[in-house]
């Protein structure tokens, strides 16, 4: 009772959109490391600092965008925005959380033909080895909460192992390892308390979410239609891959190569490009729209094509959220679903152990490397430093170092 009373009383001033946008924002401007990285920044700025929800009400929303398509973390952005205040406050904390890094790569695009690479190597290393830190500081946290028991700690380790031997070549493969992970958790592990605490209040009634899925799947539809004029043909593609990705984050890119390149809408060494630029820019990778949007060779291209794109590719997002929340608010209360999400927990944070492990096996290639991402975990962790001002300390150390 006493973090329930300390949690209202930290919500002394009403929630607005605002609020979100501006919390949001923040979290757009700072959070490096893709998916993984962005959920344990969420989990300390919305969860830890700010109270906004429970441990287990996030967990539960995590659980929930991992089995949805689309980018799992900006899900989570908007279900808590939403949460927070509403159709609003969904749509403060998406602009919040994705302008940055789209304005960052609208405009490197723009402007890629003058300056050509202007992001150091080193830089993008350091930017690698902070995300790193990030990323362990996330599976420590939630390890800790999620993974009290044997069963939680061997679901944990084979859905790691698991997808790390897949390799990423299957993007449904995540989705398998969830659902059997929930069918071990109603086999195996006995659900807690069903009570109202760390609820995931939606203000979006059944008939609404009901309506908004129908949109979802209309809007599919269409999408795989063939369309004549370039502009609808652009959303389509850009819905279409919004929709049926499955993983999110790098998952997108061969989706994106096959809409883009194979089409000739991109040259491929431009693709090349702006996905190495999307690796330095906080927020969604799937920001990496914007920049495609933005250098078409057929119009809409430039910043109306990078709107467009925008949109499309993270509208399917929204519409899925809208309209699956409201029912998982439902059911997440029911016992054996409870059992269920335990097992589901316990694989989110396989998935973040085995982001870690690849993170780890790509970046961490020299001897100092190591030393900064102590250092940078030590910051994050033990002295509570701001992670921006690690991931730039991480990015200053890799310029100086690589």
């Amino acid at each position: 009772m006493s973090s329930l009373s300390t949690a209202r009383s930290s919500d002394s001033q009403p929630p607005s959109a605002m609020e979100v946008l501006l919390v949001f924002l923040q979290l757009g401007l700072t959070s490096f490391g893709g998916p993984a990285a962005h959920l344990g920044y969420f989990r300390e700025a919305l969860v830890a600092k700010r109270r906004w929800l429970s441990e287990q009400a996030y967990a539960d929303l995590v659980a929930l965008c991992q089995f949805l398509p689309g980018p799992a973390s900006s899900q989570v952005g908007m279900g808590i925005g939403m949460m927070r205040a509403g159709y609003r406050g969904a749509l403060a904390a998406w602009v919040g959380f994705t302008l940055p890094s789209a304005i960052a790569l609208v405009l490197a695009a723009q402007g890629l033909m003058h300056w050509g690479s202007a992001v150091p190597a080193g830089v993008l290393h350091g930017l690698h080895l902070a995300a790193i830190a990030v990323i362990l500081q996330a599976v420590w946290s939630m390890g800790q909460a999620f993974c009290r028991g044997p069963v939680q700690v061997v679901l944990m380790g084979l859905v790691a192992v698991g997808v790390l031997g897949w390799g990423g070549q299957w993007a449904g493969s995540v989705i398998v390892m969830l659902a059997l992970a929930g069918a071990v958790g109603v086999w195996l592990l006995r659900s807690g308390s069903t009570g109202s605490d760390g609820s995931l209040q939606v203000a979006v009634g059944s008939h609404a979410a009901l309506g908004w899925l129908l949109l979802f799947v209309l809007l599919l539809v269409l999408s795989m239609l063939p369309w004549t004029l370039q502009a609808l043909e652009l959303t389509a593609a850009f819905f279409r891959t919004g929709s049926l990705v499955f993983g999110g984050g790098h998952v997108v890119l061969p989706l994106l190569e096959g809409e883009v390149v194979q089409r000739g809408w991109v040259e491929a060494p431009v693709f090349l490009a702006g996905y190495g630029l999307a690796q330095a820019v906080p927020g969604p990778l799937f920001t990496f729209a914007a920049f495609l949007g933005a250098t078409m060779k057929l119009p809409p291209t430039g910043w109306t094509g990078a709107a467009l794109a925008l949109v499309a590719i993270f509208l399917p997002a929204f519409l899925l959220v809208a309209g699956v929340l409201p029912f998982w608010e439902r059911w997440r209360h029911v016992r054996w679903l409870r059992s269920a999400l335990q097992g589901i927990n316990a694989a989110v944070v396989g998935l973040l152990l085995a982001a870690l492990l690849q993170q780890g096996a790509a970046s961490v290639q020299q001897w100092q490397d190591p030393v900064v991402v102590g250092l940078a975990l030590w910051l994050l962790m033990g002295r509570r430093w701001a992670p921006w001002l690690v991931v730039a300390l991480s990015a200053l150390a890799g310029a100086v170092l690589t």
